[in-house]
């Protein structure tokens, strides 16, 4: 061969490793792990437990029933069927609760204010999003805790409208600057519409706080009402109080939203060994109660207004009696909570990840994981709290936020599964293959694969060891914060508009 000749063909198989580098470097055509994928996997009870569990809730409702009744709800509710018993317990009969959750809201759609964001809860389908009302945000750089600041809560929202793996944002923390309970619902609500277009939630700390609130929301929609036709808040209400007791100013938040249309995700969240039983049957049924209690309260009202069935059965630490969110037995707990509400095909909420850990290190990533992944198989319809918790739920990071996206991708892909085809199952291929070169490194269906099938990190590292140490040796967490300064730092989206704005400052104490 002569050496021109020999030149000609390294350069030709030079070009051919570039393009297939390149093809190899190409984003993935097809999502390889979609949010919205089917659960259902993960089985922790078995079909006669459940009936169990239900079977005690319902005695539960009918002979114990639930304290603390407003004399408005007791009213509206003995007039459908219920009744008040010696103790002045308003007790709800196993056939009136039968009959509500058959007639209950069986999908809640969870607008975006960008279509292809717009989420609906119910069915098997399983999205990641976020939870939590944390008090404390970690500061990497001071490597401790300080208090969550208004700033801090617009800094998460715009974080999260750029990580595809959180498919809602409920406000993370607590704007502890903003001591003013009116201010600080205000301000909440406006750095949730200013910083991101997915869906969004959060609480109403009075009832008399809704009406201003959906008028932002109808301000920011463009229409008076428009927010009630295709609504992109949920009201985060907690309107019992373990034991089965029915708290007053949930009540006044749940009527005043079931007027403004905002859909109600109803969170119960009672102790194992504090205020529910220790035992985890025990607990299942006390919260299930709980819940359904809470879906009475709505439907007597409302029958078949959109609400999220948010069982979260927490756990404590029966050492110390300190709240526990790591853990086997509340990954457990929720995961079964989500089947006990798939069960009477309720939309289901449940609530993983939040880890105990105070840093972002291995516990961390060991808690949440083992919680997403058993919350996602079970078919849970909204994981809450899957992003960025610590510290039992005292503390949020911003780094925790990029490093939970990519363990939800993965999460994500375990859902996803297989698309078992003759095509996929590659005989075909692995005849050539055997046959011809011995290895699948070329092959079409490799690099088709490569695009479609498989999770590539961004934050994990899978370099070999002299590769990591020459590229910097940086761990994930050193990674994840590169990644949040990028984002905040070129990420400055106003999803407001300045007419409406103008109006909203005018009208109203903002403060970011």
């Amino acid at each position: 061969m002569s050496n021109r000749q020999g030149r000609s063909s390294r350069r030709k198989g030079q070009s051919s490793r570039d393009r297939m580098r390149e093809q190899r470097s190409r984003p993935p055509e097809i999502n390889p792990a979609p949010s919205g994928a089917a659960g259902g996997q993960y089985r922790p009870l078995t079909d006669h437990q459940i009936d169990r569990v239900y079977d005690t809730a319902f005695r539960m409702l009918e002979e114990l029933g639930m304290g603390d009744a407003p004399q408005a709800l007791q009213e509206q509710s003995v007039a459908a069927g219920a009744t008040v018993n010696d103790k002045g317990r308003l007790c709800f009969p196993r056939t009136m609760v039968e009959d509500i959750i058959a007639g209950a809201c069986k999908s809640v759609v969870l607008h975006g204010r960008e279509a292809h964001q717009t989420i609906a809860a119910g069915g098997d389908k399983v999205y990641f999003g976020t939870g939590g009302a944390a008090v404390q945000t970690y500061d990497y750089n001071a490597g401790a805790y300080r208090p969550s600041t208004l700033q801090d809560l617009y800094d998460f929202t715009r974080l999260i409208d750029r990580l595809d793996n959180v498919s809602w944002f409920t406000r993370c923390c607590i704007a502890t600057d903003v001591p003013d309970i009116f201010e600080l619902d205000i301000n909440t609500a406006y750095c949730l519409m200013r910083g991101t277009t997915k869906p969004v939630g959060m609480s109403f700390t009075l009832g008399s706080h809704v009406d201003p609130i959906v008028d932002i929301f109808d301000l920011v929609a463009g229409d008076e009402g428009q927010f009630a036709r295709q609504p992109f808040c949920k009201a985060h209400i907690s309107p019992v109080i373990s034991p089965m007791r029915f708290g007053d100013d949930a009540f006044d938040v749940t009527l005043a939203c079931i007027r403004r249309g905002v859909p109600i995700n109803a969170i119960i969240a009672g102790m194992s060994g504090a205020t529910a039983p220790a035992t985890l049957d025990g607990m299942l049924a006390a919260s299930l109660a709980e819940t359904l209690a809470a879906l009475c309260m709505v439907n007597v009202y409302a029958p078949g207004y959109p609400m999220i069935f948010s069982n979260w059965p927490f756990v404590i630490d029966l050492r110390t009696g300190a709240f526990s969110g790591g853990g086997a037995e509340i990954a457990w707990l929720n995961a079964a909570s989500a089947q006990l509400s798939n069960h009477a095909g309720l939309p289901s909420g449940v609530a993983a990840c939040m880890s105990d850990a105070k840093a972002v290190d291995a516990q961390m990533g060991a808690e949440k994981a083992l919680s997403a992944l058993a919350c996602g198989l079970s078919g849970a319809n909204m994981v809450y709290e899957s992003s960025g918790m610590m510290a039992s739920l005292l503390g949020a990071s911003f780094e925790a936020f990029v490093l939970d996206n990519e363990m939800l991708s993965m999460v994500n892909r375990m859902l996803r599964g297989v698309e078992l085809t003759d095509d996929t199952l590659a005989f075909e291929t692995m005849r050539q293959v055997i046959e011809g070169p011995g290895h699948f490194i070329g092959e079409t269906q490799t690099m088709e694969s490569m695009q479609r099938d498989y999770v590539y990190p961004t934050v994990g590292d899978r370099q070999e060891p002299d590769a990591w140490v020459e590229s910097g040796a940086q761990d994930a967490l050193e990674r994840a914060h590169q990644r949040v300064e990028d984002i905040l730092s070129q990420h400055q989206p106003n999803y407001i508009s300045d007419k409406a704005d103008a109006i909203i400052r005018q009208q109203l104490p903002i403060k970011i």
